[in-house]
């Protein structure tokens, strides 16, 4: 008994781990329909860890439970999109102009390296390696803010960015205008540019931006899960 209590935590995690990794990843899409039994057989898993786990994404605002018929993955609304880059707006920019001057030159390089290599649209491994690396490099930039609060909460931002991210990063490769991104702004930064840091930063958002929403609009069926959610 002792040994199987351990063990069901453990097994919680590793399915809380793939489970949410592959509706980040929209490897599972938004809006979708999902089950206890049906993550149990695709993820070899028990009830019980699959339990557990959707309860954490559920309180995560990850997938919402349908009485009688499972979960849905939570879908990715217009307003979403909206409300999580005007906080970047607020908070980035910022993050920036404080940072100008007291970065990590060597840490930026190395996660610049990593986002030079780009990836490949529609696959998930190349897109998600991309993603990392991308979030990355802003984090590290907050956190040379000096504002631990301010980093954290940029963090956390960028996480809930993932996945509107890969929308927009899978309708055509964008690594090589964000490369370019990339580099403006370390380069300013570097050389405590505090105010071109802000304002590249606040371009390369509203770049981003555009990007997700001209995504979003592109394909009917997530904006029609869109439409859904925001008049339910």
């Amino acid at each position: 008994m002792a040994i199987a209590a351990k063990t069901i935590p453990l097994l919680s995690e590793r399915a809380y781990e793939r489970v949410k990794h592959d509706i980040i990843c929209c490897l599972i899409p938004p809006g979708a329909e999902i089950s206890e039994a049906m993550l149990c057989a695709q993820y070899k898993l028990g009830k019980a860890p699959v339990r557990m786990a959707l309860s954490r994404l559920a309180h995560d605002g990850l997938v919402r439970a349908i009485p009688r018929r499972g979960y849905m993955v939570t879908p990715v609304t217009l307003k979403d999109i909206q409300d999580v880059f005007e906080l970047r707006l607020m908070l980035e920019p910022q993050a920036a102009r404080l940072a100008a001057g007291r970065v990590d030159a060597k840490r930026l390089r190395l996660l610049d390296e990593i986002c030079r290599a780009g990836y490949q649209p529609g696959e998930a491994k190349s897109t998600a390696r991309f993603l990392e690396a991308n979030k990355e490099f802003h984090v590290s930039i907050a956190q040379a803010s000096g504002n631990a609060r301010l980093a954290h909460a940029v963090a956390q931002l960028l996480d809930e960015m993932t996945r509107l991210l890969h929308l927009g990063l899978g309708m055509r490769n964008r690594s090589q205008e964000m490369q370019h991104e990339h580099r403006s702004l370390m380069r300013a930064l570097v050389r405590g540019e505090g105010g071109k840091a802000e304002t590249i930063c606040r371009e390369q958002i509203e770049a981003a931006r555009q990007m997700v929403m001209k995504a979003m609009l592109n394909c009917d069926s997530l904006l029609n899960v869109a439409i859904a959610a925001q008049v339910r």
